[in-house]
């Protein structure tokens, strides 16, 4: 089992962002995933700087693949788009299908990422065919699930032409939209948001009137109000995850990669967070926290 880092789907300053991707080089984790995936609008880092940092990763020993974005809105965004399915060098996680409409243009593989919403047979095996080399699975379904349609003999029968991928560290992505919520919530415009977000590196904390965290506006993104922690389920993974991924928090992103790799075989568990959750996986309500019993000396 390999781990990698997604995306940072916040939006940090360069500053924090380059030292971010130092401390990737001199770290064990072995993909890292790169680029502006939810808001155009945030342009602290620009293409070019992400192909560098990817050049400088992978002369790091890194897997590197570049992220395109989930929602686009306008033909510069278009533009930008093709700078990074054309990029010549890395492998391109596509979160639409226009990404992928340019790549099969070119005959090249990619990464499906979550935001494709690839949950039967019919529709993995078609973008399989189109060139999809690891498939991430959308972060709303279960190992059963999992377990069932890798069973499928259509996907059987090619389990060997691709990896799959899950998020099992980090707030959840559960929609996009073009009004920016992050924005509202400072009764701004979206066209004058003053890229307010940038003061907020975790997300915004939405909560409900008894004080449970229910959503984290992050701009035009909604994510899940607790965050996601599977684990105590990497056991349960072997043989149906090759790749687990975790996003990237401002503090201690390090601390549970390493974490998350003591614990492969299970033996190293660990007590989550009350505003944690892993329903989802257990086929269960997203928000459920199954918990595990901790012997006192682990």
């Amino acid at each position: 089992m390999q781990f990698s880092f997604g995306p940072i789907v916040y939006f940090w300053p360069r500053a924090q962002v380059e030292a971010f991707y130092r401390d990737v080089a001199d770290s064990d984790v072995e993909c890292v995933y790169l680029g502006e995936t939810v808001c155009s609008k945030r342009r602290e880092l620009k293409f070019e700087d992400y192909f560098r940092i990817a050049q400088q990763l992978r002369e790091a020993g890194k897997q590197v693949c570049l992220s395109t974005m989930t929602l686009l809105e306008a033909p510069s965004e278009l533009r930008e788009l093709r700078k990074y399915c054309d990029n010549g060098e890395f492998m391109v996680e596509a979160n639409d299908v226009g990404a992928i409409s340019m790549l099969n243009e070119n005959k090249l593989p990619f990464v499906g990422g979550a935001a494709l919403q690839i949950y039967n047979q019919h529709s993995l095996r078609r973008f399989i065919g189109m060139g999809m080399k690891r498939w991430v699975v959308p972060v709303e379904l279960s190992r059963d699930w999992l377990a069932e349609l890798l069973a499928e003999p259509m996907i059987e029968s090619v389990r060997d032409c691709f990896e799959t991928e899950l998020l099992a560290f980090g707030h959840l992505p559960l929609a996009w939209s073009g009004r920016c919520f992050t924005a509202r919530s400072e009764n701004r415009p979206k066209d004058q948001c003053e890229l307010c977000c940038i003061k907020y590196p975790q997300g915004r904390t939405v909560t409900s009137q008894d004080g449970t965290d229910v959503f984290v506006l992050n701009g035009i993104q909604t994510q899940s109000g607790t965050r996601y922690n599977l684990i105590n389920q990497l056991k349960g993974m072997h043989g149906l995850v090759d790749m687990v991924r975790l996003s990237p928090a401002p503090h201690d992103s390090f601390t549970w990669l390493q974490r998350f790799r003591m614990n492969q075989d299970g033996r190293r568990p660990y007590r989550l967070a009350n505003n944690e959750s892993n329903g989802y996986w257990l086929q269960l309500a997203g928000m459920t926290q199954v918990t595990e019993r901790i012997e006192d000396d682990c």
